[in-house]
């Protein structure tokens, strides 16, 4: 299958690199992105709010997209935005799709909502059972860790500073994928009929990485020792309690509470496949040829950003 692809969220470095990857399959994109974005190079780019039920349906109608392919998330995570912008965006837009006969929806979820806690993972979660439910053949991906989410310490490693981790170091273990493979992951949902109409756990090649694991690659990579600094989990939830205690009477305390919350979900849970009782490194299917450890490398050399975005652990 080629044809014509509706791409939001293009303007990430995830959407970014899905926007290639789609290109480079054969597909005609068009990008719905916010006023001023970024350019996308061989995309047809048209500029909406995605947040807007209207814009979405005079996109959808004018450019008559075979497929819908979604890297959208919310920018912070906090309940109002997750719910306008994990769920009621998606909606209006599985909604305008369905009305317009769009054959095929591709979603980029997160593999976290296989345990939700947290607001803007039971708001992905809503959306996804709409998805499921709808008349109009679906792909979900559950990804797992990102490139970036693991990069913010790589510069407070060449200043010489501490790499911090939670507890022993070992509490969570993830597999990391780049958004190069990602992309191409997504892209091939469009094309294997077996992706269709399933939700798909996938992370880059193995074995799962810990904290501990990532000081291991800045000390081979750096060819020095790495000072590693435990934090107490407890005082993150100390943290939480009195951030949650102000938030009674301050909407502002009460975002950075619930902040706090994303913080220590992600500090102390894997980002692996759960089988309701553990996080299961082998059954995390895997996907792709990046490695962490290069996009390290590439990082201490200069070629390579910090662009974490709201992706980030520290």
């Amino acid at each position: 299958m080629t044809g014509r692809v509706l791409l939001l969220g293009a303007t990430g470095t995830i959407g970014r690199a899905t926007a290639r990857a789609l290109l480079d399959a054969g597909f005609e994109v068009v990008a719905l992105v916010r006023q001023g974005a970024v350019s996308l190079p061989g995309c047809q780019v048209v500029q909406g709010r995605v947040t807007d039920p209207s814009d979405v349906a005079a996109v959808m109608a004018d450019a008559r997209p075979s497929a819908v392919v979604s890297c959208l998330a919310s920018r912070t995570g906090e309940p109002a935005d997750a719910w306008a912008v994990d769920h009621a965006a998606h909606s209006a837009v599985l909604k305008a799709a369905v009305a317009v006969g769009v054959g095929q929806f591709v979603l980029l979820s997160a593999i976290c909502v296989q345990k939700p806690k947290l607001e803007f993972q039971r708001a992905k979660l809503a959306f996804e059972a709409e998805l499921m439910a709808a008349p109009i053949d679906w792909s979900i991906v559950r990804a797992t860790a990102y490139f970036k989410s693991l990069s913010g310490q790589v510069a407070r490693v060449q200043a010489g500073k501490p790499f911090l981790v939670f507890g022993d170091g070992r509490l969570t273990a993830c597999k990391p994928i780049s958004d190069a493979d990602l992309g191409r992951y997504l892209a091939l949902c469009l094309t294997e009929p077996a992706m269709r109409n399933r939700v798909s756990p996938v992370g880059g090649p193995g074995p799962a990485v810990t904290p501990l694991d990532q000081v291991a690659m800045l000390e081979r990579l750096t060819g020095k020792l790495v000072t590693v600094k435990r934090v107490p989990v407890a005082m993150m939830d100390a943290i939480i309690a009195g951030l949650a205690a102000g938030g009674i009477l301050s909407a502002k305390l009460r975002a950075k509470a619930e902040l706090a919350r994303i913080g220590r979900y992600y500090a102390t849970e894997s980002m692996l496949v759960w089988d309701g009782a553990r996080y299961d490194a082998e059954a995390t299917p895997e996907f792709g040829t990046d490695r962490l450890e290069d996009h390290y490398a590439a990082m201490l050399r200069g070629e390579v950003a910090d662009d974490r975005g709201a992706h980030k652990v520290f």
